[in-house]
């Protein structure tokens, strides 16, 4: 070890393992060193950026051996953009990282052994398999080492793109991205070769001063398209000007609706948007099932892995013409339509209203006739009343967000006793943490990684959990 500075160098560090969050693993004298950016079997001189007793958080230096299994990423923007971190990771490698990671997360926190491993679902797509990207207009773009300084007034310096890694006000101006098929390139970069070429102000997040904010694309496996831009302020006629543009230059595109957002953050939820263009949704479907998406719908951003990942829910929750199944954390019911056709009853809950709404819709759509839903906190609607309202859930599915279940829902699901319980989650942290919650009443029986995000370090994990008492 040296020092560099008031900083700790560390030479030629081995890097064996990839740990939570994608980050590489090495070992120094008695301490671990979390490096970003390396790959397993790389030997690299790197700085400490964070010391503390038991581990390091270092930045790479130099590259003293690239591991064998190490690729050169395909993008131009990879290792300055926040997305697809592991481009320099083969895709075989990727899988066997993240099912590793299910597993350890399953053993370490939640104490679980003795279930079935299923090997991981690969996404059949590595590239463009992204139904939905969203990126940020800045006047702050992150500038290349090569790149000149520019005047703070310089068109040069508006960007459309991700942001930088850990940094809010710095956007990547991205040219070509392989996340989503065309032409969402063609129309990313066209709105942004407009809008400079018209003066538009593209927004400044410190100042919270500009026009443009956000532009958001969403496509589906049937064909359609959904154009959303965010302005920060009422301006008719600019914004008419910018869209009658895109449905001229892109006369494919189904639906064109804006918001206008004069807040301090970009959420979108509490904001009415206005459709200048076709309907307010995008129409898809899996396996006969139609599903409308709106502006604020979640719907799961792979499609193609979205069907085996709901596959693998039905096939774990196993339903039988006379049984009710709970769909907790519905969102727009998806999960819940996709069961409905097997079963006796699905009882869906979420705490967005817009979501429920949808599902309602939803459910209409498909002429389906056994489904209810209800918008509400959980811990606040789940409860004896409403069990006996509604029914006894034979089976219970959980899809929460990457905070997972609050105790107080797992007490209660606990006391309500189903005979199943199937939990989908992109967080195997947390998952662990609630599983171990549930142990006492409840044996993990099966797992089911799925893969939603090639060069990614983000993983789903479907587990079955079975009643043992």
């Amino acid at each position: 070890m040296g020092k560099r500075g008031k900083n700790i160098t560390i030479n030629d560090l081995l890097i064996y393992d990839v740990a939570a969050e994608g980050v590489a693993v090495g070992r120094h004298e008695n301490f671990v060193v979390f490096v970003d950016g390396a790959v397993p079997g790389d030997v690299v001189d790197v700085l400490v950026t964070r010391k503390k007793k038991n581990y390091a958080e270092a930045v790479i230096l130099n590259l003293v051996k690239a591991s064998p299994d190490r690729v050169e990423p395909f993008c131009k923007h990879f290792g300055i953009c926040g997305g697809c971190k592991w481009q320099h990771l083969p895709y075989k490698k990727q899988l066997f990282y993240k099912e590793k990671q299910v597993n350890d997360q399953l053993y370490r926190i939640g104490k679980i052994q003795g279930f079935k491993t299923n090997p991981i679902l690969p996404s059949e797509n590595e590239k463009f398999y992204r139904n939905k990207l969203e990126f940020t207009f800045s006047t702050r773009r992150w500038l290349l080492d090569n790149e000149p300084k520019y005047e703070s007034s310089d068109p040069q310096l508006k960007g459309l793109g991700f942001h930088v890694k850990g940094m809010f006000d710095k956007v990547v101006d991205i040219e070509e991205c392989y996340l989503q098929k065309e032409p969402s390139n063609q129309i990313r970069n066209a709105i942004k070769k407009f809008a400079v070429e018209n003066s538009y102000d593209f927004y400044n997040v410190r100042t919270h001063e500009g026009f443009l904010r956000n532009l958001i694309i969403r496509n589906t496996d049937t064909g359609e398209w959904m154009l959303i831009l965010v302005f920060a302020y009422e301006a008719k006629d600019k914004i008419y000007k910018l869209l009658d543009f895109v449905v001229d230059s892109f006369p494919d595109i189904n639906s064109v609706i804006y918001f206008i957002n004069p807040k301090f953050n970009d959420s979108l939820y509490d904001l009415n948007y206005v459709v200048y263009k076709g309907n307010d949704f995008i129409l898809e479907e899996l396996k006969g099932i139609k599903y409308r998406i709106n502006p604020k719908s979640f719907f799961q951003t792979n499609t193609k892995q979205t069907i085996n990942l709901y596959d693998t829910v039905l096939k774990y929750v196993s339903p039988k013409s006379d049984e009710v199944i709970y769909d907790l954390y519905t969102g727009a019911g998806t999960i819940a339509l996709y069961m409905a056709r097997h079963c006796k009853k699905v009882v869906g809950i979420d705490s967005v209203a817009e979501a429920i709404e949808d599902a309602i819709k939803n459910s209409e759509l498909n002429g389906l006739s056994n489904t209810s839903f209800f918008s509400g906190d959980m811990k606040d609607i789940f409860t004896e009343d409403f069990i006996v309202s509604n029914g006894k859930p034979d089976v219970i599915v959980l899809d929460p967000p990457r905070a997972g279940v609050h105790e107080n829902v797992l007490k209660k699901i606990k006391n309500t006793n189903p005979d199943r319980i199937i939990y989908v989650s992109c967080n195997p942290a947390t998952q662990a943490r609630d599983i171990e919650i549930l142990s006492d009443v409840y044996q993990v029986v099966e797992i089911q990684p799925v893969d939603m995000f090639p060069h990614t370090h983000h993983i789903e994990n479907v587990a079955l959990l079975k009643r043992i008492r």
